[in-house]
């Protein structure tokens, strides 16, 4: 039986185009880009020296919303994309 289910993972995964792979790869790199934007200029991050600061001023932090929209993207939007491109290619493969 796990033969079997891996037989399946293998043939559902191995024919992804490039598209659906790009598509697939956005979210994690965009997450990337968020953590190297906030390595490289920490200062962005205000909730690590908040002096003085209002709510609106901690909680607008561009790198970690560019960080929270790489996981929106990666667990919202790209699976949805990937599931219409492999229907486009199955129809465009039935004609």
């Amino acid at each position: 039986m796990n033969a079997e289910l891996a037989s399946q993972l293998k043939a559902r995964t191995a024919h992804r185009t490039a598209r659906a792979r790009a598509v697939s790869a956005l979210g994690p790199l965009t997450i990337v880009a968020g953590l190297a934007w906030a390595f490289v200029q920490p200062y962005r991050i205000t909730l690590l020296h908040p002096r003085g600061q209002g709510f609106w001023w901690l909680f607008v932090e561009p790198p970690l919303w560019v960080v929270v929209v790489g996981i929106l993207f990666a667990l919202g939007v790209a699976p949805g994309l990937i599931e219409d491109l492999a229907a486009e290619e199955a129809d465009a493969a039935a004609r």
